[in-house]
């Protein structure tokens, strides 16, 4: 008979202990401590995947190891690619997470579609759904390759000996908190079977050079289910972000051992799945209106890449004692402080207005470069003023009403003129570092809040 013994694991950052403790050794956080049984697992029937932390690993010269091994695997999809340097990795052990229903898995399934078709079998473990309903998704989103292999089990084990059998060009696991050992004996999703389950997945990734990709759930608070350290374990983290009432999301990387964590890929969602989004400037300034007050255009960077997009503001007679700051989009605490800077600084009265504003798209920014198009957008409704339709307004507003630099000023300049736009106020130092070779649009460099508001409604 198995030997079993009870040990306390913590929720936050997977440390054990033999006894329970109020406060965390490791993290020091609170009664983040849970009991748990663990079998001995001397004798895992798990497939052998030695090669990591092994007597059987041997040192290498780093100019010995060979690059041609390291080529990448594409998955078609610009936007993913992008957001992971340039494709999938041999042997990497990615993570995503993401809200309940904002995509995931079909996300993944149209990836394993794609890599199917290109490179080689892909094997799709789920432990959510069974093959029936897998085979109902794949069919709303046209998928139907011979060479996309789907298995509906929960054991880890089992399904890394089929992975070893098969071979696949990439394995898929959804998700992890539904996977367990029976070495472990603990529910599926607990501490101890996570850790298990994905340290024998990364065993597996790094001695059969076979790329994973696990979804992982959210917590309440927007974290990945499960002890901290599996974030710390994969080589890539992924999150898949959007507002399930709007069609656009989010795919961006937290840690990617392989690349840049500046990239993000936007996608939208449709009928038929989610589809690549390359122009979202485009599609978030569709259908401005010209000529209503209360609209301005920002640019604001999502990792690396500017995005255009319009936000809206309204400005009305308060009808209670304390008047309402409402923001959807944009931070509430950077409304309040420009709204203070307006009253003071530029002698505007708001004190008894109610103030709305609203980021288009379902979008969220939160980036000091785009205070000055807010501030300007708001004073636009108040007076009743229009902003020019082909106007761009970027800077930072410091409490003292000046305006400050901005990073990518030329990226944010140069994507704004393929979308159609001709003018521009830019912060004074930003105005001093840019060239103005092109003679086709109209640059103004601000120094305060007040002068800006002079050349946008002049």
């Amino acid at each position: 008979m198995a030997k079993v013994k009870t040990v306390f694991f913590c929720n936050n950052c997977g440390a054990e202990s033999a006894k329970w403790m109020g406060k965390c050794p490791q993290c020091g956080e609170w009664n983040t401590l849970v009991e748990e049984v663990v079998k001995d697992t001397k004798h895992s029937r798990t497939p052998s995947v030695r090669g990591v932390g092994t007597n059987t690993a041997k040192p290498v010269a780093l100019p010995d190891i060979e690059m041609s091994a390291v080529s990448r695997i594409p998955t078609t999809y610009k936007e993913i690619d992008r957001v992971l340097g340039g494709g999938i990795v041999p042997g990497a052990l990615m993570l995503l997470g993401g809200d309940p229903g904002i995509g995931k898995s079909t996300l993944l399934l149209q990836v394993s579609q794609k890599v199917a078709d290109t490179v080689g079998t892909v094997l799709y473990a789920s432990g959510e759904e069974s093959q029936l309903q897998l085979k109902l998704r794949a069919e709303r989103l046209h998928i139907n390759s011979e060479r996309l292999h789907v298995i509906a089990d929960t054991d880890l084990d089992h399904i890394l000996e089929v992975a070893l059998d098969q071979k696949p060009s990439l394995l898929v696991i959804d998700s992890i908190q539904t996977m367990f050992t029976a070495d472990i004996e603990a529910a599926p999703g607990s501490v101890s079977q996570v850790r298990e389950c994905t340290s024998r997945l990364l065993r597996f990734c790094k001695e059969q050079n076979i790329p994973t990709i696990i979804i992982g759930h959210v917590t309440k608070e927007g974290n990945i289910a499960g002890p901290r350290m599996l974030e710390h374990m994969v080589d890539v983290v992924l999150y898949f972000e959007g507002e399930r009432s709007y069609q656009f999301r989010i795919l961006r990387a937290i840690k990617n051992r392989f690349g840049s964590t500046s990239e993000t890929g936007i996608f939208t969602m449709i009928e038929d799945g989610l589809a690549e989004l390359a122009n979202p400037s485009a599609s978030l300034l569709a259908e401005r209106a010209d000529d209503e007050s209360g609209s301005a255009v920002m640019i604001y960077l999502e990792g690396v890449r500017p995005i255009l997009v319009e936000v809206q503001s309204l400005v009305a007679t308060t009808a209670f004692g304390m008047p309402r700051r409402t923001a959807i989009g944009y931070d509430l605490n950077r409304l309040i402080v420009l709204l203070a800077v307006l009253e003071k600084r530029c002698g505007f009265t708001l004190g008894n207005k109610d103030v709305y504003v609203n980021v288009i798209g379902g979008l969220k920014v939160n980036e000091p470069a785009c205070d000055l198009s807010m501030a300007v957008a708001i004073v636009s409704n108040l007076k009743n003023r229009v902003v020019p339709h082909d106007m761009v307004i970027l800077g930072e507003v410091g409490l003292t009403g000046n305006v400050r630099s901005i990073p990518r000023i030329e990226q944010r300049i140069n994507e704004a003129k393929k979308l159609g736009f001709t003018k521009f106020i830019i912060p004074e130092g930003n105005y001093k570092q840019i060239k103005h070779d092109d003679k086709s649009i109209q640059i103004r460099g601000v120094t305060s809040i007040a002068q800006a508001m002079q050349l946008a409604f002049s």
